[in-house]
C-alpha cells in the first residue's frame, strides 16, 4: 500500500471528489481515478459509492479513513525527525513576513548558525495567511506571522510586540491619498483598511506592492500612506522622508510569533531560533 494512493485517497473523502482532490494534489483526475482504483484491488473492496458524478464513502473507506490519517501522519513525524536530527545537522524550512524576514531574522539566523553550523537553512517569505496554510500542510517547519493564532493543529509563541505606525511623506495628507498595501493575506494589509474606514479617508482606492522596499519607496514620494512596523521605518533608507502617526492600540498592536504544527516534537533547533528571536528584538 502505497502512501500516495492513501494521501490520494484522504483528499478525495475531504476535498469531497475526485475534481477538487486532483485541484489540490496538482494533478489531473486520471491520475486520482486510478489511485483509488488501484487501492480499491489491492484491498479487495470498494472504498466509494458513486452516485452519478458524486462519491459517497463506504463503510470500509471509513474504516480506512482513520489508519490513513494515522499512517500519513507518522510519516510526516519522521520525515521531520529525520529533517531536524540532532542538534547540529539537518534541514530547517522558515517562513516570515517580508517585515519580520528584514528586521529581525538576519541576526538570529546567524545565532543559529553559530550554534548549529552543519544545518540547512531554508527561509521563505509571503503573507501570514500562506505561512499558516504551508505550515499546516507541512511545507514549512515553523513561520513567523502575526498574532494572535488560534487553530487546533498549531502552537503559536509570542515573541515581539510590534507597534504598527501610520506613515506618508512629509507634507503630504494621507487621508486624500491611496492606501498601499502588501497583498492579500497579509495581516497588516487588514489593519490598515480597518484604520482607513474608521478615520473616514477621502480616497478609499488601494495599490498592491509585493515587497517592502517598493511600499516604503512609493509612499517616500507622495503615493500614498500604509501601516508598517515602527522599527521597520525607523531603520528604512527612507526614514528621514517619512510622516509617522501613531494609531490606536486596538490597531497598532501586534503580537508576533512563531507557529508550528502542535504534532512536532520538540525541536532544540526550534527553541534556539526562538531564543535567538528574542534576543534580537530586545538589543
Amino acid at each position: 500500500m502505497e502512501l500516495v494512493a492513501l494521501r490520494t485517497f484522504q483528499a478525495v473523502v475531504e476535498e469531497g471528489g475526485i475534481l477538487a482532490a486532483s485541484r489540490k494534489l496538482n494533478t489531473v483526475q486520471s491520475n486520482v481515478t486510478n489511485r483509488i482504483r488501484r487501492l480499491e484491488e489491492e484491498l479487495g473492496t470498494e472504498l466509494f459509492f458513486r452516485k452519478g458524478r458524486g462519491l459517497e464513502l463506504a463503510p470500509s473507506g471509513r474504516v480506512l479513513l482513520d489508519y490513513a490519517r494515522r499512517m500519513l501522519l507518522l510519516e510526516r513525524q519522521t520525515s521531520s525527525a529525520v529533517r531536524q536530527v540532532g542538534e547540529g545537522t539537518g534541514e530547517l524550512r522558515i517562513g516570515a513576513m517580508e517585515t519580520f524576514a528584514a528586521l529581525h531574522l538576519p541576526k538570529a539566523l546567524k545565532a543559529v548558525k553559530t550554534r548549529h553550523p552543519q544545518l540547512e537553512l531554508r527561509v521563505s517569505t509571503d503573507t501570514s495567511s500562506s505561512l499558516t496554510e504551508k505550515v499546516l500542510s507541512h511545507k514549512l517547519d515553523c513561520a513567523f506571522v502575526a498574532g494572535p493564532v488560534v487553530h487546533p493543529d498549531l502552537q503559536f509563541e509570542e515573541l515581539v510586540i510590534e507597534e504598527l505606525v501610520q506613515i506618508c511623506a512629509k507634507g503630504t495628507d494621507p487621508v486624500l491619498q491611496p492606501l498601499i498595501l502588501f497583498r492579500d493575506g497579509c495581516a497588516y494589509r487588514t489593519r490598515a483598511i480597518a484604520w482607513q474606514r474608521a478615520t473616514g479617508h477621502a480616497v478609499a482606492d488601494a495599490m498592491e506592492f509585493g515587497t517592502l522596499e517598493g511600499i516604503l519607496g512609493c509612499i517616500s514620494v507622495g503615493l500614498g500612506w500604509t501601516l508598517m512596523p515602527r522599527r521597520v521605518v525607523e531603520q528604512s533608507p527612507h526614514a528621514a522622508d517619512l510622516a509617522i502617526v501613531t494609531v490606536p492600540d486596538n490597531i497598532g498592536i501586534v503580537p508576533t510569533g512563531m507557529i508550528s504544527l502542535r504534532e512536532t516534537a520538540p525541536s532544540a533547533v526550534l527553541k534556539t531560533l526562538s531564543a535567538a528571536i528574542v534576543a534580537v528584538t530586545t538589543d
